[in-house]
């Protein structure tokens, strides 16, 4: 459960009112904010990661499908970073490529079982991480 923080203002103010009586003003503010909760931080890190990672990887296998040119320089550098994501992957199937006149169009399976595992272990990570809060877990 997430710890919560609470700021208390007081303030006092007396005075005399226009008929003569004497008047006390007395406010209270209460703010109350949840305090950072680390395991929730790491959570959220994991899966922004997996996310990440998710992204990237589709992307590469989009563009892969799509036959996009590899010698432009933002797929150059996609296929780098997702390169080496993909790597434990790529010799569990045989690619298949059909020539196009634009280019060549590549079906990798391999890049959905990264996708697929990547996001299996971000959610056992989560899990593990989470198991002494059954309440709680995401």
């Amino acid at each position: 459960m997430a710890d919560y923080k609470q700021t208390v203002t007081k303030s006092e103010q007396e005075g005399v009112a226009s008929d003569g009586t004497e008047v006390t003003s007395q406010t209270k503010r209460v703010r109350t904010e949840a305090a950072p909760d680390s395991r929730a931080m790491i959570t959220n890190a994991i899966w922004f990661i997996v996310g990440l990672f998710e992204v990237i990887l589709g992307l590469r296998f989009i563009f892969k499908i799509l036959g996009a040119n590899p010698t432009s320089g933002f797929i150059h550098f996609l296929y780098s970073v997702s390169g080496f994501l993909s790597a434990p992957f790529d010799n569990i199937f045989g690619v298949r490529a059909a020539a196009t006149q634009e280019g060549v169009l590549v079906f990798e399976p391999s890049i959905l079982v990264a996708m697929l595992v990547y996001l299996l272990i971000g959610w056992g990570i989560v899990k593990l991480l989470n198991l002494n809060h059954p309440a709680d877990t995401v």
